[in-house]
């Protein structure tokens, strides 16, 4: 139990505590309630009042004996009997019920409203009849005299089904577009509806002729109102035989005298959400009238408001048990609430206990509400100038401020600083570019190790947040703001080496520094703060921006990585022809000096294998020593890097780069020389066959044209 003090009325949430569930055993659940101080206090009033996932309305049969709601999912519908305080039965419909009514005094005649169409009759066994409505309903009265049934919905016609004859009579044509709601007087049996365009038509049922139109939408527009759509009617319930409560979509809740056609009264919920239900406590002339946030009980004279009710969960439906100071609200939540104000009446006879159970409660109350009030401070008076207001009625002294009406208050701050918005609209914008500033990787000066790839961190993180900021997501940790990366920009052990192979060939497009970033470098180590500026000039004047940059980049890294390799090629022949200048210089050296000298040198290096031996290499000759033994057996010992790059070199084998990063290597097999002999021997026998062939292309045409030219000529000589 939940105990609550609006406006020092105390409310009793007889709902509220930790619900145990059904498959634990009776010791559990003891051991639970000793344990658990929730538990102790709750108080479980109906078993099973709840609905498996929400309850849609709720209502009470006229003998107060029976409670019905209609929830889902599955649709359904639940019957609770209130002398065993438990569920009496259930039933699972095929569609969801858009409003359900009770015709008998406890639950043995029920009619369902189906979102399909559908209107489906229930007796005390169960499913009776179903019938269908031509178009969308989405509510139903039953008039007692005639019984029948009126069904408004989606259209301008009013459907009228007979219960007595069983059929459906002529439907009544009205105006409007399409009806929300509508209601039958208990006295006079003056059936209303309320439309879409916000208007009430109200019918007689004897003739079958409107009596009265209502512009219920003109007469909710006041001066301190503010709408933002035509209102609608979207609640309607009758009150005796004079006073009828009309709801609007737009929270405004009007008290009319059928007798005239201006309200009594406009109560605004303050909360710009449809009224959902209306009902009247005739003991104490209240009215209750809920949204889909709070229920508001208000006098229905002065409009002042009695006490509030503001559920965890959103409401669908409330219902008021009769003469009673309880009341059920079906909410958004499988729970079922169940609220009960002493101030209103006594707890129902089936719960009579309640009355003694609270008197000796003597729990403070948890919260205090003060509705269509606003707490202000002195401050605040002085800055919308009402401090001549102290001391008036107009402000109720508090704790260390004081207590005006929301109205009032909201009329003079926008008479004060009718800016007001502006203004704040331009902090919130400056707030959002602050946020996303302090986001950014701000370096005054770049670390001593590592300036490349700080750079290129520091515009990759640029980029990353512009698509961040078009994606409204919000912006990734960089390196550069990791601590755990702090020591690659300090320790010079983590210098990237740039000239190395491996980086080359990697990282082709991180290695090759532009002309720009490297003018950014040595502009970001003298000023940071004027580099930024610079950039963005540089920018709006139509350079290529860092997102312009990368996507070059990502274009041509195919292009990058071929030509790296071939700069690692052609250091790799340089490398090779400067071996071969040393060793012909060296060659140069021996020959020039005497030939003991030279003989006893030669001797000395055939002793040593191990060193290499010298010969003269001849303009345009390559040398190859694959046929000594010697080579052979070097090559073999060699690793197979340095075989690819003979083999390389000596045009064996070729290496490529493919698309995605790997290597493609395509050797070439050395042939020998008997398979070289007899190349060239098939070479020789083709030359001399094309040399001995001899064409027929100029017989046949010759022979084509000497008999055609004789057959013509004969031809002419028989004629003449």
């Amino acid at each position: 139990m939940q105990i609550s003090s609006v406006n020092d009325v105390k409310i009793y949430n007889l709902s509220h505590g930790k619900s145990l569930p059904e498959w634990l055993t009776d010791r559990k659940k003891r051991q639970l309630q000793k344990k658990d101080v929730d538990i102790q206090r709750r108080i479980e009033l109906i078993q099973d009042f709840e609905m498996p996932t929400v309850c849609t309305s709720i209502k009470v049969s006229r003998d107060g004996q029976f409670i019905l709601a209609a929830g889902t999912y599955k649709p359904r519908i639940r019957c609770y009997d209130t002398y065993q305080l438990s569920l009496k039965f259930e039933r699972c419909l095929d569609s969801d019920v858009v409003a359900f009514d009770i015709l008998s005094d406890d639950y043995s005649k029920l009619v369902f409203l189906h979102s399909d169409r559908y209107v489906e009759f229930h007796s005390q066994h169960g499913h009776y009849y179903k019938t269908r409505i031509p178009k969308f309903g989405r509510d139903f009265s039953y008039h007692y005299p005639s019984c029948d049934l009126y069904f408004v919905g989606s259209s301008s016609e009013i459907y009228r089904l007979n219960l007595e004859q069983g059929r459906f009579l002529n439907s009544l044509q009205t105006d409007a577009v399409e009806h929300n709601v509508c209601d039958i007087n208990p006295v006079h049996h003056l059936f209303a509806s309320g439309t879409a365009e916000g208007r009430v038509e109200c019918w007689d049922p004897r003739v079958r002729k409107r009596v009265g139109l209502l512009d219920c939408a003109l007469s909710s527009l006041t001066q301190e109102i503010e709408v933002q759509s035509l209102p609608s009617i979207s609640a309607l319930k009758f009150s005796g035989s004079l006073f009828m409560a009309v709801g609007t979509s737009t929270g405004q809740v009007l008290l009319y005298d059928l007798r005239s056609s201006q309200p009594l009264l406009v109560k605004d919920h303050f909360y710009n959400l449809p009224i959902k239900s209306l009902n009247f406590h005739d003991q104490m002339d209240l009215v209750v009238s809920a949204d889909a946030k709070i229920v508001k009980i208000w006098n229905k004279d002065t409009g002042k408001v009695f006490s509030s009710i503001q559920p965890e969960s959103n409401i669908n439906d409330v219902c008021m048990y009769p003469h009673s100071g309880m009341l059920f609200t079906a909410n958004e939540d499988p729970k079922m609430n169940t609220f009960y104000i002493p101030a209103l009446g006594p707890a129902p006879r089936w719960c009579s206990f309640l009355d003694n159970l609270t008197e000796e409660l003597e729990e403070s109350p948890e919260s205090t509400v003060y509705d269509d009030y606003k707490f202000v401070t002195r401050k605040d008076l002085e800055t919308l100038g009402l401090s001549h207001l102290v001391g008036s009625s107009l402000l109720r002294a508090y704790m260390h401020g004081y207590f005006m009406d929301i109205r009032l208050y909201h009329k003079v701050k926008s008479m004060a600083n009718p800016f007001a918005y502006e203004e704040y609209r331009k902090d919130k914008i400056r707030q959002k570019i602050e946020e996303m500033r302090t986001q950014r990787v701000q370096l005054k000066e770049l670390p001593k190790v590592n300036k490349e790839l700080a750079l290129k961190l520091m515009e990759e993180g640029d980029e990353v947040e512009l698509a961040s900021r078009k994606k409204k997501g919000k912006a990734l940790p960089t390196i550069l703001g990791d601590d755990r990366f702090k020591v690659m920009f300090e320790n010079p052990d983590y210098q990237v080496d740039e000239q190395s192979e491996a980086f080359r060939l990697l990282n082709p497009i991180v290695s090759k520094v532009s002309q720009k970033r490297k003018k950014q470098l040595q502009l970001l180590a003298q000023d940071a703060t004027s580099q930024e500026e610079e950039n963005e000039e540089e920018e709006e004047e139509g350079q290529p921006s860092s997102e312009e940059e990368s996507s070059d980049d990502e274009n041509s890294w195919v292009e990058e990585v071929r030509e790296q390799r071939r700069l690692l090629r052609q250091e790799e022949w340089d490398r090779r022809h400067q071996e071969r200048k040393d060793a012909d210089r060296n060659t140069v050296l021996l020959e020039s000096k005497p030939r003991e000298s030279q003989k006893s040198v030669f001797r000395a290096e055939n002793k040593k294998q191990s060193q290499p031996q010298f010969y003269q290499i001849k303009s345009g000759e390559e040398f190859r020593s694959f046929n000594d033994v010697s080579c052979k057996q070097k090559l073999q010992k060699a690793s197979l890097e340095e075989r690819l790059k003979l083999e390389e070199h000596s045009g064996t084998s070729n290496m490529t780069d493919t698309a995605v990063g790997s290597k493609q290597l395509t050797f070439r097999l050395k042939k020998s020389e008997q398979q070289r002999k007899q190349q060239q021997a098939e070479r020789d026998h083709h030359e001399e066959r094309k040399k001995l062939r001899r064409s027929a292309g100029h017989l046949s045409s010759a022979r084509g044209r000497g008999w055609a030219g004789r057959r013509g000529r004969g031809r002419g000589r028989g004629l003449h």
